[in-house]
């Protein structure tokens, strides 16, 4: 058995991914203590010929389509033989002794079932690393942009502390995803019906139910980029259909299936609402100011996809 099973989801980041793997390779964890597991989601570039030739260590399966980041994770479970099991991004680089900061994190903290890390960008700026889970109230409040008015809300994304010690918290970004074996064991991992977004949060969610810790580890730090795979398909090249599509299909998914059906009535009515105000916002100040209106206005988007996926329950890709 193994210390570590690493996975990555590959997908047209031919050069980032042999970084990503050159840095885990140069890390301070004995060779001999992981393995890993490259699933390539059908790139259009020249992955596959620079990942055979650069690393010929390790597993690489090569999906003749694209099946997303949840699904292709999940074909190696069947594989590994790892204690613990790191979900790696392409786009998220690890320092020398991260690897092995958070194993030792994990075997001295046995009520952690998943573990993030302190993230920053190429600039060295921190990222949400240690997240609430999303909730109707919350994610109106945030489209709405009423925040000051709700101060006491806990949204998703709360940056006010240090971000400098030890904290349980409700989810962690997938880019770098610590679990324990024992937790996939118990409750799986990702739930296919999520193409992109949302997979990990549904996952923390399901480990906490079941009794696990969800820690942020802030003495190991990951450099994220962020982003790099979605660029380079023109299918969702653009930031906005990225999140526009993707995103809502993901998150009216989620709310479907953690929630019951009146809970989930309520999300859907505060979505509506919640564009409706903030188009509304948009509007007034670009006829009192004399600007053209940029905000866009989400909601038939949104119910072409609550209708496809026939109001949750069945995803689209």
């Amino acid at each position: 058995m193994k210390d570590l099973s690493v996975i990555l989801v590959s997908y047209n980041t031919a050069e980032l991914s042999k970084k990503v793997l050159d840095l885990l390779f140069t890390s301070n964890l004995q060779r001999e203590r992981y393995e890993v597991f490259v699933i390539d989601n059908a790139s259009q570039d020249d992955s596959n010929q620079i990942l055979e030739f650069e690393f010929p260590n390790i597993t690489l399966i090569k999906n003749s389509v694209n099946v997303g980041f949840g699904r292709a994770n999940n074909q190696v479970l069947n594989n590994i033989s790892g204690r613990y099991v790191l979900l790696l991004n392409t786009d998220a680089f690890v320092e020398r002794d991260t690897l092995d900061k958070t194993l030792q994190f994990m075997d001295n903290n046995p009520d952690t079932g998943i573990l993030g890390v302190r993230l920053v960008g190429r600039d060295g700026i921190l990222q949400p690393s240690c997240r609430y889970f999303p909730t109707a109230w919350n994610l109106f409040v945030q489209r709405a942009g009423l925040q000051r008015w709700f101060k006491l809300t806990k949204m998703v994304d709360d940056m006010h502390w240090d971000h400098a010690s030890v904290r349980q918290c409700d989810w962690v970004p997938g880019c770098y995803y610590l679990v324990r074996k024992e937790v996939i064991d118990q409750v799986g991992l990702f739930d296919p019906r999520f193409f992109l977004y949302y997979e990990e949060v549904d996952h923390c969610l399901a480990a906490k139910k079941a009794g696990w810790q969800v820690t942020y580890f802030p003495d190991a730090t990951v450099v994220h980029i962020g982003g790099e795979s979605a660029k380079t398909d023109n299918k969702i090249s653009s930031v906005s259909k990225q999140v526009s599509f993707l995103q809502i299909e993901s998150e009216i998914l989620f709310f479907r299936k953690n929630n019951n059906f009146s809970g989930f009535l309520i999300y859907v009515f505060l979505f509506i609402l919640a564009d409706l105000f903030a188009f509304s916002k948009t509007s007034i100040k670009s006829i009192v100011y004399g600007r053209k209106c940029k905000h866009l206005f989400a909601i038939p988007l949104f119910i072409h996809i609550l209708i496809k996926t026939s109001f949750g329950i069945k995803p689209i890709h």
